[in-house]
Parts: C-alpha cells; structure tokens; sequence
C-alpha cells in the first residue's frame, strides 16, 4: 500500500477569494474543500440542504477563517438564487463555485422506478447545472473571471452495475463542463472537473457494503483509497491561478488500473 502522505500546509492559493461550496456539510468531499479553501486563505461560503449538519460544519471551519452558511437545496431554483445572493451579500462577490453536491443509490436498470432515476439526475446534474448558470451570470456581471470546480466520478466514464442513473448524471456533468467551459471562455471564466474514484468517508462506509468497498480498494493500485482532502487539494489547484490555462478540462483524481 502506498502510504497516506502528509497533510499539506497552505500555500495562500486562494488568497482573498470568495468560494462557495454545494453540498458542504458532514465529512466527505465538501467539507474538505471548504477547510483546504479556508486554509489557502479564502472566505467561504457553505451550503448543504442538512441544515444542522451545515451549522456544525460552519462552527467547526469558524477557527480557520471567515465562514458563512447558506441552506440550500439545488433542486430548487429559488433556493439557488438565494444562495448566490446571500453569498454576495454577505462577502461581496463570488469568485470560485465547487460544486459537490450529489445523490447515490444502487438499483439495477432492471428494477430502476423513474422516481429512483429521476431523483438522481436532479441533484447531481441539473443542481449542478443550475447552481453552475447562476454564478455564472454572477461572474459576467461582476465583469468576468472567476473559476468553477465540479465533483464528477470516474463512473462517468468506466461501468459498475447498479450505476446506471449515479453514472449518466456523473457522464453528463463531464459533459456540461466541457460546453459550459466553451460558452464563457471569452469572459475569462474558468470552468473544470474532478473525476475521483473512492474518496473514503464515515458516510460513504455506512451506506456501502464491506464487500463492495473491497472490491472498488482493490482496483487502486496505490491499495488504499483517496482521503477527501487529497481530493480537495486538486479542486483547490483547479479554484487557483496556477491553473490559469485549464478549462474544459475533467482531472482524474484516482489511482485505479488502467
């Protein structure tokens, strides 16, 4: 097994920048964007639709810097625009969206009901989707600039059963960042994803088996998964001028076989 590497110090990446994070409560992905972004020395602005879980998240992220709280739920177009205002309101301007938020499940294509598939695609593309044209405007009127970051998964690309409604919206966010990133070029704004394979988490080992959790272990060569803030790092990277000539792009972050 390749060995967990150090926890990385900041490097004031992101100094000064506003980001917003979806789907920012608990301990996975989100969160760890948050607590990296804050830690490269941004103001961040969480959002999650677990509203005690979001208050926690805030209250422990508090010590590292300036954080604000806005519930949301991405499903929702007025809840988005809500959102995106109060982030503004509270820090000015947004300069960096991640976008994390997402819904699971496992059920064969045999057994999938529309409600199942329909849940899905609603939070992990359209939210994605609609959280995305918001900031964007945002960005346009703030005079362009800005950067987005979306949490994919290498599902979009490679086949697990049971996958079929998690793998078409992971495929189609892949998709949207591509167009999106052509739409806005000339505005100067920035628009990329991550593609992780298995970032492990408390949450991710309650509602995946023993067995399933092995088997997807086995197919990293570096025999061990990612921890969300390893993930985190490259969305930070992505969020950060260092990545200044990216866009369009989707970064595997993951160390499956080929």
């Amino acid at each position: 097994m390749i060995p967990l590497p150090d926890y990385p110090q900041g490097r004031d990446l992101l100094r000064d920048k506003v980001v917003l994070v979806t789907a920012a409560a608990g301990t996975g992905i989100g969160s760890a964007v948050a607590r990296r972004s804050l830690e490269e020395g941004a103001k961040v602005v969480l959002s999650d639709r677990h509203e005690r879980r979001l208050g926690e998240t805030r209250d422990a992220l508090a010590e590292l810097g300036e954080v604000h709280a806005v519930p949301c739920d991405v499903t929702d177009e007025g809840q988005v625009g809500a959102l995106v205002d109060g982030a503004v309101d509270r820090f000015g301007r947004i300069d960096v969206l991640i976008n994390n938020a997402g819904l699971g499940g496992s059920a064969s294509i045999l057994d999938m009901t529309d409600d199942q598939w329909s849940s899905v695609l609603d939070v992990t593309l359209n939210g994605t989707f609609r959280v995305t044209r918001a900031v964007l405007r945002r960005f346009v009127e703030q005079g362009g600039g800005g950067a987005v970051v979306n949490n994919a998964s290498v599902i979009g690309w490679r086949a697990q059963g049971e996958q079929a409604h998690y793998a078409a919206a992971k495929a189609g966010v892949m998709a949207l960042t591509r167009s999106a990133a052509v739409d806005v070029a000339g505005h100067g704004i920035r628009v990329n994803a991550v593609s992780p394979s298995l970032a492990m988490h408390p949450f991710l080992a309650k509602v995946t088996s023993d067995e399933l959790l092995d088997e997807l272990t086995g197919r990293e060569v570096s025999g061990r998964a990612a921890q969300p803030w390893e993930v985190a790092n490259v969305m930070v990277f992505l969020a950060s001028d260092y990545a200044s000539y990216l866009t369009g792009e989707v970064i595997s972050v993951s160390s499956q076989h080929a």
